[in-house]
């Protein structure tokens, strides 16, 4: 049985609102909910994860996703991927002043179950992509 060619267009959908608690943010995309806080410097709750936080687990989740894709488009054994993003926003450091940027960014992937030089291919297609 073969695979339908995945779409070129992809659209996503999501939506934001504030809360009865100042700096506390109501996330939705489909049917799932999940609560944003503003960072405590901002002098928002800092309790749940703050906007950075659910940026890098999106690139996170995109990077395990991804890997392992690309290693069922390749037929290459994968036993599990792990990935930590560590990011860094120097307020006084910024390359622009109209917005604020990540200064750094770094990526750590763990593939098992496969060869060093598979799992190096790998995490090079996530980067192409």
């Amino acid at each position: 049985m073969t695979q339908a060619p995945a779409p070129t267009l992809r659209e996503y959908d999501v939506a934001a609102r504030s809360t009865d608690v100042f700096g506390r943010v109501l996330c939705s995309a489909r049917q799932h909910h999940f609560v944003v806080d503003g960072p405590i410097q901002n002098g928002c709750p800092g309790e749940e994860l703050t906007p950075p936080e659910v940026f890098l687990s999106a690139v996170a989740a995109c990077g395990v996703e991804l890997v392992h894709v690309i290693a069922r488009d390749q037929d290459a054994s994968v036993d599990r991927v792990t990935l930590e993003v560590h990011g860094t926003v120097d307020r006084a450091r910024q390359t622009r002043s109209d917005v604020t940027v990540f200064n750094s960014v770094l990526l750590n992937f763990v593939v098992t179950g496969t060869d060093g030089a598979t799992a190096a291919q790998l995490v090079e297609g996530f980067k192409r992509r």
